[in-house]
Parts: structure tokens; sequence; C-alpha cells
């Protein structure tokens, strides 16, 4: 496939990336469940996997379905974009930092604000934390506003299609960080985010809530006060995939969302 084809069609990316992250949870079988080099809760569950499986297809059918409602929104504020940004090497890595700037504000925003975190919760009701686990998404992230992070980049200049494009790869990216595998990684720690860095982020530990949220940089944890190292760990669980995507609406509606006196998580 030519590079300007994926461009055009950025949902390809995922498609493409499709076999190696099927040789990585192999791979991450054979070390858990068949020689037991790992640890328990890296073992991989037939019911829990098909759950991860099941809700990442909801959730690229929502996806899908809200691309062609937002296409013409994206547009029209390119439209009005305030600079021509030609897109080359320099301003392609630019392009990526500013994408994972704009995600590390939506990841935090989906722990700290209740109609965002009742489509996140998802991704975090998972028994156990391996490569599968990075299939557990929320069919919810479109009504919880997912896609009005990227807006800015496009308001800035840069093309819609080149935005999605690095959207899906920042998202291809972070599958890598949903393992046990990888203990740590050296001085990478400092600046990427890796699986040492992720697995904090979906502990139970109180001092480990609400922190790493770190995309592909961990810089932005680090700048804003929201890094903690990786130490003890636990996670949260549940094995039905509407009941994974939907389990905390109630809580969000219960708990008042639309009073601005309980509109942020505690």
């Amino acid at each position: 496939m030519e590079f300007s084809t994926l461009i055009a069609h950025p949902e390809m990316l995922l498609i493409m990336l499709a076999p190696i992250f099927f040789i990585c949870i192999l791979l991450e079988w054979y070390l858990g469940d068949r020689r037991k080099k790992l640890p328990h809760r890296a073992r991989y569950h037939l019911p829990e996997v098909l759950c991860n499986f099941g809700l990442a297809g909801m959730h690229q059918g929502a996806d899908i379905l809200t691309g062609l409602l937002i296409a013409k929104l994206y547009l029209m504020f390119f439209a009005w974009r305030l600079f021509d940004i030609e897109m080359n090497a320099i301003n392609f890595v630019l392009l990526m930092i500013a994408q994972d700037f704009c995600y590390y504000w939506f990841h935090r925003g989906s722990h700290r604000i209740r109609w965002m975190w009742a489509a996140h919760v998802a991704h975090h009701s998972s028994e156990s934390m391996n490569f599968s686990t990075a299939f557990r998404q929320s069919l919810m992230y479109p009504l919880a506003g997912m896609w009005v992070f990227w807006l800015p980049l496009v308001v800035v200049g840069f093309d819609p299609k080149w935005v999605v494009f690095v959207v899906l790869l920042n998202l291809g990216l972070q599958f890598f960080v949903h393992t046990q595998a990888v203990k740590t990684l050296g001085p990478i720690e400092w600046i990427f985010n890796t699986p040492s860095h992720h697995r904090v982020h979906h502990g139970r530990n109180p001092q480990y809530i609400d922190k790493n949220y770190a995309g592909v940089l961990i810089i932005w944890d680090r700048m804003f006060g929201t890094y903690v190292k990786e130490g003890r760990r636990w996670s949260m669980a549940s094995l039905n995939p509407l009941t994974a995507s939907i389990r905390s609406l109630s809580l969000s509606v219960n708990g008042g969302l639309c009073s601005a006196k309980h509109f942020h998580r505690d």
C-alpha cells in the first residue's frame, strides 16, 4: 500500500499493524501461560480475551460511524485554520508531539470528568494486564467527546487526514505498553511511556490512582505532576463487554453529572 493511500484512509493503519499485535499476544501467552515466566495477572483467560476483542469490535464500529458524522465538522474548522502547514518530516514530528499533548489532557479528563470516565472505565475493568487489554476500549468514546480534543490541531492548520492518522498511530503505539513481559527500559523511561509506567496507571493502589496518563511521551506527566514510579499494583474487573462499557454510566448520572458540584470525580 502506498503511503498516500494510507493517509487518505488512516483507518487502515491499525489493520496493517494487526499481525504485529497478534504475534506479540502469542509470544506473551507463551511466556505467561506455557512457560509460567510472567506474573499471574499477565495470564490469558479466554472469557476475558473474548470480552476484550468484543469491546474492540464495538469501539471500531462506533469510531467508523463517528468519523462519518464529524468529517465535515473537521473540514469546516480546517477552512478556518490559522496557518497553512505543509507536511514534512519536521512538521510530522511536531504534529506527533502536539497530538500526544492533546491526548494527555483527553486521558486526564477521562479520569477526572464523570461523563468521560463513564466511557474510559471499560479500559480499566480488566482482571488481567496483558497485550489483549489494549483492545479493551469503549464504544462510548464518541459520546464522551474524544474527537473534540483533536480539533485544536485542525484549527492550527494540520490537515484532518494527517491528524486522524497520527491519532491512530499514537493509539497503535500504546498497544505495546500493555504488558508485564517488559520490566524497565533504562533512560527511555525518562521520555517515553513504557510498560512500567502504564502498569502504574492500571493499578488500584491509592498512590497510583489518576497517575501516568501518558500516550507516547511520559514528559507530560513529569511536567504536570501526575508521574509515579512503578511498585505494587492491581486492577479492576469485568468480563462482560456491555457491562464494561456502561457500568459507570448510572453512577455518573446518580452522582450528579449535570450538577457543577459533582462534575469532577473526587
